[in-house]
């Protein structure tokens, strides 16, 4: 009982702590922040199933048992959703859609008898999927309705040379994912610290480290090439992030960074140095961090939460209480439901009653994107 107590006294001070210093408003502006768009993770219920029927515990853990290329029907169903409501000045709620522009590629590996990698734009990947072949269509009509708004997430949501390594060495798990046509692999019989193959830009020495930025500023460049303008915001997978590219990325016209309050730096040797960050704090390149403050994540069994909604609107209470925009993190697995239908519905009527509960409360909110508030930010600074 002492221990809940605990927890439940920590986390509004964390929220507290989360807002302390950095840029200040007095509007209400609400953003909603989604990352992993356009990543494979888990490819079918086939697939799912055979994890399951060969000792790889994926019912344990969110990402695996949820997460998948968001069809179609997922996403018609979001856009119906945001495009029924709008703020006082006429904006509809808009996800920020943080997007991987590339999927590895497993048949040219094969072929290369697992020596070189290849990877595949996601333009190719949807079209090997049933019912999202008009998928990229769809993300531009949600552009135009002002309902989805894409930002760089990286090239995939995958270690490449970790990934590479792995099957060169003929590791089992990695064996089975790759046959299964999944990135990477939890450990068999067991689910402890998930997928590591999906920690994109970890590095293990210099070279590994130049190969990881030269990946990120392939993937903003496919980024321009398939969408026809640049990611001016950057968010980086499993907020693992070296400030020793923030030079290159700036010069490609990334302006804003996504992410936590504390980031995290590899440092070569599988530790990581925790580096901290106020909203609207800017590092000598010019670029601005913006900081996610609230939580909407009800597909994430794990987190022991009750009421989600509740949990969203006090966390976005207590931004507004703090004089800072609410910045909502919400996975794209919360939305999807080619694995479980269930996840997606039950997801969405939250949603609906979480914007519902906003507009109601705070009659003079502003649905701002991340580009959106990177510029009100500096504008005002």
């Amino acid at each position: 009982m002492k221990k809940l107590l605990s927890q439940k006294i920590r986390s509004p001070i964390s929220r507290f702590m989360t807002n302390f210093g950095g840029w200040r408003t007095n509007r209400k502006i609400v953003v909603f922040e989604s990352d992993d768009w356009g990543s494979i993770r888990m490819p079918s219920k086939d697939v799912y199933q055979e994890c399951l029927k060969t000792g790889y515990r994926v019912d344990q853990i969110a990402y695996e048992k949820y997460d998948s290329l968001a069809s179609e029907d997922d996403l018609e169903l979001l856009f119906d959703l945001l495009s029924t409501f709008r703020d006082y000045k006429g904006n509809h709620p808009v996800i920020t859609a943080n997007t991987l522009v590339a999927n590895p590629n497993f048949k040219k590996i094969k072929e290369s008898n697992y020596e070189q990698y290849h990877y595949e734009l996601i333009t190719e990947t949807f079209k090997k999927y049933s019912n999202h072949s008009n998928c990229i269509n769809l993300w531009k009509s949600g552009i135009e309705e002002g309902v989805f708004f894409l930002q760089s997430h990286g090239r995939e949501h995958l270690n490449v040379s970790m990934f590479m390594k792995a099957l060169q060495e003929g590791d089992q798990d990695v064996h089975f994912a790759f046959n299964h046509e999944m990135p990477g692999s939890i450990p068999k019989n067991g689910s402890k610290g998930g997928n590591k193959y999906v920690e994109a830009l970890r590095y293990v020495n210099e070279t590994d480290k130049l190969n990881k930025l030269a990946i990120v500023k392939e993937g903003l460049e496919l980024f321009e090439k398939i969408f026809g303008n640049k990611s001016e915001s950057f968010i980086a997978p499993n907020y693992i992030w070296s400030p020793d590219f923030d030079k290159s990325i700036a010069e490609m016209g990334v302006l804003y960074y996504q992410g936590n309050r504390k980031m995290k730096e590899p440092c070569g040797d599988g530790s990581v140095n925790l580096m901290s960050h106020t909203l609207g704090e800017q590092n000598k390149f010019g670029q601005t961090y913006l900081v996610r403050n609230a939580m909407f994540e009800p597909a994430l069994f794990n987190i022991k939460v009750d009421d989600w909604v509740s949990k969203c609107l006090r966390d976005i209470n207590i931004a507004f209480k703090m004089k800072k925009p609410a910045i909502i993190c919400s996975h794209r697995l919360n939305y999807v439901g080619s694995l479980d239908e269930k996840n997606r519905d039950e997801n969405l009527i939250l949603l609906n009653k979480l914007i519902k509960g906003v507009l109601k409360k705070w009659p003079n909110v502003e649905f701002f994107n991340t580009r959106e508030l990177g510029r009100e930010i500096c504008e005002k600074n």
